[in-house]
């Protein structure tokens, strides 16, 4: 029984590590410096800069970056984008189920914004910020 506890800490902690680090990216033809704040305010529909991309809601980099960047659990942010679409005040980002997916969208749109996991970053996008 204790090798069976110490195992599943074991995977549950690899299965966290392999998606802690996660990294915002943009365009590597933007040159602006975007401020997390920024961030936030694409993310929640108060800024339109930028073109926000989102990661499935089962994606654990979501998580992450909803409450590291935008500051907001993503039963929260759903709620307010609810909030935004039933009033006609805004649409939510648009999602995609890969780091691939957000990579190809990103590098041919200069103006999209992201999050993917710092292991899958290619020279198609840049990193603007690293969420720990």
């Amino acid at each position: 029984m204790k090798k069976l506890a110490i195992t599943l800490a074991s995977v549950l902690l690899v299965s966290f590590s392999a998606v802690a680090q996660v990294v915002v990216v943009v365009n590597p033809a933007m040159n602006e410096t975007i401020t997390t704040d920024e961030i936030a305010r694409v993310y929640t529909g108060r800024s339109s800069v930028l073109v926000p991309i989102n990661l499935r809601d089962a994606d654990a980099k979501r998580a992450i970056f909803d409450e590291k960047a935008v500051g907001r659990t993503s039963a929260q942010l759903k709620a307010h984008w609810s909030k935004l679409v039933f009033t006609g005040k805004g649409n939510p980002p648009q999602e995609f189920a890969t780091d691939a997916e957000v990579i190809a969208f990103i590098s041919s749109n200069e103006y999209a914004i992201g999050y993917i996991d710092a292991a899958n970053v290619t020279d198609q996008v840049k990193v603007i910020h690293t969420l720990n």
